[in-house]
């Protein structure tokens, strides 16, 4: 089965809610390809490398949380954007990109895959959200249990993302996790809200200079899992849940990133 670039594009847009969110970039179709879509492929970056293996896996459209546009960013079509925008429009593969509304969903986002992943669910309604936008989520273990401490907690999430946590414990006696903040991706502005929100530990992607302080004198344990370790999951998600509403297929891959 097909359908069209805009019908799609409405089937994101309804489902993503854009416009409710300011954010650092456009959502929606950045690059225009094709009229009609029979598959997609998502991945977390619109990098070269997820460029080229989609147009190996013969895509007509590629859904990401990282699109090629970002607000300040030079407007010149040379080097690195140059050739990813040469190998869209070359084979003529729509690119949608969706930011913060991705991270948002409550379902779908990047944040509600997370916690399902770590076998964390939020708190109900307002409670379970957190910080600018409110696009953290705080709550507890979906078996209503605790993690022993900060150690067990990092040593999950390690099991589960697959990848070496930094963690700051937060200082003074182990103590039993009740209660955990989380927001994929570069949120570790978002800690001092989380720990407002009343955290005993955040889990993010990246760690910054000052959140190993505040961790260390509030007492709140501070997690950086990776930037893309964190953000793996959302895309596959809205775009298998489109995909299968439109009658697409639907294609994730992985372009694996340290960071």
């Amino acid at each position: 089965m097909s359908t069209t670039r805009q019908e799609l594009l409405h089937a994101f847009d309804l489902l993503l809610a854009p416009a409710r969110f300011k954010d650092y970039g456009p959502n929606g179709l950045q690059v225009e390809g094709r009229t009609t879509v029979r598959k997609i492929v998502s991945g977390v970056t619109a990098s070269r490398g997820l460029i080229e293996a989609a147009i190996r896996a013969d895509a007509d459209a590629i859904f990401v949380h990282h699109g090629l546009f970002w607000r300040g960013q030079s407007g010149c079509i040379t080097g690195w954007m140059r050739q990813r925008l040469g190998l869209l429009i070359g084979h003529d593969i729509n690119l949608f990109a969706y930011h913060l509304p991705l991270d948002a969903h409550p379902d779908l986002g990047n944040n509600a895959q997370l916690g399902l992943k770590l076998g964390l669910v939020s708190h109900a309604g307002a409670e379970g959200r957190f910080g600018e936008q409110d696009l953290g989520f705080i709550g507890g273990r979906i078996d209503g249990d605790s993690f022993a401490d900060a150690d067990a907690l990092a040593s999950h999430a390690e099991q589960v993302l697959g990848r070496q946590v930094t963690l700051v414990p937060g200082g003074g006696a182990k103590r039993p996790i009740h209660t955990v903040a989380w927001c994929s991706g570069g949120a570790q502005g978002y800690f001092e809200a989380a720990i407002a929100a009343g955290a005993d530990a955040f889990i993010t992607g990246e760690i910054s200079e000052p959140q190993a302080h505040y961790a260390r004198e509030m007492g709140v344990a501070f997690l950086a899992c990776g930037h893309h370790a964190t953000e793996r999951y959302g895309a596959p998600a809205a775009a298998a849940h489109v995909a299968a509403q439109l009658g697409l297929t639907h294609e994730f891959i992985d372009i694996d990133n340290p960071a």
